[in-house]
């Protein structure tokens, strides 16, 4: 329990944090990757070129302070990043080191403001903080290995089938090695696979959402190549999947984690927006309807550049075909000259507030999206407009979590 000066002292730093935030976790991360380089095998690289974990972070810390004599208002931002410590194999053991990592980088961002009465006050707040994670994190570990077919850290499975799914997205259907059951998950959900390519240095983690419905022997995931464009470098993970990786190779998976996830309890329609691979977790969510919910409504929208990068094209249409309450819409922002003879799409630009007035009209929907940034930005804005509350609208980052309001 922390005492009302701690708190006092601690609350008083957030309009710092809000100012400063970002460039103390930048600092964090150099401190610790220096005196601790044994981390870096647990850190996705890319995310840290491109400021989004230094961010993520941040927020993170600046939702602590804000509320540290409240801390269960922020449980919910806890589990969704207990979900993928889980997924990663973050120990206790390592939080004090993160703790004395970002206690220093304070510090030396903060200079004289920095006082020991401050530095105290958030090493203590830190503790209590620490102590949160790790018993959110204690339950997830014991809840992955409890499960039927659930174990714990990383099991070994091997790709059972690879299939290319367009220009830049392949599948991987994956099997345990050991020929045990595996445990099911809940769609939306993602795994961690743990791989280290010949020309790396570190082990490479990554967090893929699920591409199928649950219950099957197999879990499939489904991943885009991501190829170097101007000053963004190729993706380490995604390109040795692709080009490096074949049927008969083993990789190494922790079990199923993440709260973004279909209420399958729920019988109100639903609408699944995505962009690109975003689509991935809406394939498991359909998927999963129609073998578990086959008379719930379900409205499929996706957003790709043309019909080469749009995965699952085919397989969402014999869905749409073959069931009533399926209905899918698809824009394309650049499509080809064989899109237009083919009329393979509904529309020839972004999905718009003028698109979904069009093709949603209860109000009692749930929404659920995915995709790049820029796009979620966009849908969350749009969803908004049309008036549907906070609690009937689902989305998930791919990678640290971030902020859809402008």
């Amino acid at each position: 329990m922390l005492s009302q000066d701690t708190i006092a002292i601690i609350k008083s730093t957030v309009p710092v944090l809000e100012t400063h935030g970002t460039k103390i976790t930048k600092r964090f991360y150099q401190i610790m990757f220096d005196s601790h380089p044994e981390l870096l095998d647990i850190f996705n690289h890319a995310n840290q070129k491109q400021g989004r974990q230094q961010t993520a972070l941040a927020n993170a810390v600046y939702a602590a302070a804000a509320n540290i004599d409240q801390l269960e208002k922020i449980l919910p931002v806890v589990k969704q990043i207990g979900h993928k410590h889980r997924g990663l194999g973050i120990k206790p053991e390592q939080y004090p080191i993160v703790g004395s990592c970002l206690l220093q980088a304070i510090k030396e961002v903060l200079g004289d403001a920095a006082t020991d009465e401050i530095i105290n006050a958030w090493g203590e707040a830190y503790g209590v903080i620490a102590d949160a994670f790790i018993g959110v994190e204690d339950e997830m570990y014991k809840a992955a290995e409890q499960q039927k077919g659930g174990w714990s850290d990383f099991r070994e499975f091997y790709i059972d089938q690879k299939i290319k799914e367009s220009d830049v997205i392949t599948s991987f259907y994956l099997k345990p090695v050991d020929k045990g059951d595996i445990s099911s998950f809940l769609p939306g959900q993602y795994i961690t696979i743990k791989v280290k390519p010949k020309d790396q240095k570190h082990t490479q983690l990554r967090q893929y959402s699920l591409s199928d419905a649950p219950g099957k022997d197999y879990y499939r995931i489904s991943v885009k190549r991501e190829d170097e464009v101007g000053e963004k470098a190729a993706g380490v993970v995604s390109n040795y999947l692709h080009h490096e990786a074949n049927e008969g190779d083993t990789i190494l998976l922790s079990a199923p984690a993440g709260d973004f996830a279909l209420d399958t309890k729920k019988e109100a329609p639903i609408v699944l927006l995505s962009g690109g691979v975003g689509l991935t977790p809406m394939i498991s969510m359909l998927n999963t309807v129609i073998e578990k919910q086959p008379n719930r409504d379900v409205t499929f929208i996706h957003a790709a550049l043309n019909s080469d990068v749009h995965a699952m094209a085919e397989h969402v249409n014999n869905i749409a075909k073959q069931h009533n309450n399926v209905k899918k819409y698809v824009a394309y922002s650049d499509p080809t000259t064989s899109d237009r003879a083919e009329k393979n799409y509904d529309k020839e630009g972004f999905v718009t507030l003028d698109t979904l007035k069009d093709l949603v009209h209860d109000n009692q929907s749930e929404f659920y999206f995915c995709g790049p940034v820029p796009f979620m930005k966009a849908i969350y804005r749009n969803i908004k407009e049309l008036g549907i509350p906070q609690e009937q609208i689902h989305y998930e980052f791919f990678g640290p979590a971030g902020e859809l309001e402008e």
